[in-house]
């Protein structure tokens, strides 16, 4: 497989903001927080992350730092999973808001490429700043560092008062009353206030263009039902979010903006044509690609139309290979959707999920509900040649790029 094939739209970034991006417009009757000031915690910040590289160097730093990682480090970098994942002993779900030894020892065993933080792990400021230090202290490959931060009702930090973050209203009202510049400044206020906290990655914005007010899993997440008013919000925040060195993602691919069910307890399919995603669903995707997007999720959703199979869009070659990176162009990283949800779970094993999606495009699998079933899949599946090291070292050196290019990656680690 050719390499070449995969290397990323070169990233738009933006001129820094000349003053606090924080005293940007509220929502109406939202006030600014004062950092709580709290006593007898640990309130050492995260360590500083690198001002990152420019695209062409990025990739000659990944390319290097890969010829001495192990089959196995690579395979880890295929995966991010919620802290629960990593010290399992008081179940799934247990509310984890401090670094373990359990923790630190299945970051070891399988070299994740990042976590992802939830309401339940975070408490308050100094709290998540300790957390998410010892994190990355404790990874030899530095990790991405991942939130669900959207503003409206998807917020996992400033819908939590003890964070002092800047609270924003939904994406629909935002969508029905706000502009271009008032979306810009959101995503750049959202990506300072996270990465001040030790955040390198917001799943965000949803780029679905909600065209069924049945949907209840998109809801008020869209920015509206007009193709053109969501691609052009979409467009501002990302580069609003990514002028602060902040990944931004663009969610939910294809598009599930058409969809009445809800991938977290059920199977769903959209009876949506090719000529139809073209006409509505790609097109906020394609402002936030153009906009230089770090990241695309791909939904669990079925497009039978398009697909002629029942198979979720985060298992299918032709939703991820065919139309995300040849038609659309994307050649940054491919994340699924969270792999716990019922879609997945009440169909597949967390290995034959974890599997299809690799072998199918993905770059990242999110939460799969076993990973030690998944992390073992892959690397079976890469020693026996049904994943190519070929395709392997595609995706990670995606990944490690774009870690690069942000400061995840220090300058230092290019010849470690």
């Amino acid at each position: 497989m050719d390499i070449n094939k995969y290397s990323f739209t070169r990233f738009l970034y933006c001129i820094l903001l000349c003053v606090c991006i924080t005293g940007c417009s509220l929502q109406p009757g939202a006030k600014e927080t004062n950092i709580p000031k709290e006593t007898g915690m640990d309130t050492e910040s995260p360590p500083a992350e690198a001002p990152g590289m420019e695209y062409d160097e990025a990739v000659e730093a990944a390319a290097d730092y890969m010829e001495n990682m192990t089959i196995e480090e690579k395979a880890g970098q295929l995966f991010i999973v919620n802290l629960e994942l990593l010290d399992q002993r008081n179940g799934n779900y247990y509310e984890w808001k401090r670094f373990t030894k359990e923790m630190k020892k299945s970051i070891d065993k399988y070299h994740i490429g990042g976590v992802i933080l939830f309401s339940r792990n975070i408490a308050n400021r100094n709290q998540t700043k300790k957390l998410i230090n010892q994190l990355k202290k404790n990874s030899a490959i530095p990790l991405f560092i991942t939130v669900d931060e959207e503003g409206g009702d998807v917020a996992r930090i400033a819908n939590n008062e003890k964070m002092g973050t800047t609270v924003f209203p939904t994406m629909e009202e935002t969508g029905n009353t706000k502009n271009t510049s008032y979306v810009y400044d959101m995503g750049a206020t959202i990506g300072s206030e996270i990465k001040e906290l030790g955040f390198n990655v917001d799943f965000a914005p949803v780029a679905d263009v909600k065209t069924s007010e049945l949907n209840l899993e998109i809801g008020t997440r869209s920015f509206g039902g007009e193709p053109g008013k969501v691609a052009d919000l979409v467009s501002a925040f990302v580069k609003g979010m990514q002028s602060q060195n902040v990944s931004a993602t663009l969610k939910h691919f294809p598009g599930q903006g058409s969809s009445n069910g809800d991938t977290h307890i059920e199977s769903v399919n959209i009876d949506s044509s090719i000529s139809s995603l073209r006409k509505n669903d790609f097109v906020p995707f394609e402002s936030g690609i153009a906009a230089g997007a770090d990241f695309v999720m791909v939904s669990h959703i079925s497009v039978s139309k398009v697909t002629e199979t029942s198979q979720p869009a985060s298992m299918s070659d032709l939703i991820m290979e065919t139309i995300l990176r040849d038609e659309l162009g994307f050649q940054g990283i491919i994340i699924t959707d969270a792999m716990d949800m019922a879609s997945i779970t009440g169909n597949y094993t967390s290995a034959e999920a974890a599997y299809g999606a690799i072998s199918s495009g993905a770059d990242i699998v999110l939460m799969p509900l076993d990973l030690e079933m998944a992390y073992n899949e892959v690397i079976t599946r890469i020693n026996n040649g049904t994943i190519s090291k070929e395709r392997l070292d595609a995706s990670v050196l995606r990944i490690l790029t774009v870690k690069f290019m942000r400061g995840i990656m220090p300058a230092e680690a290019y010849t470690r």
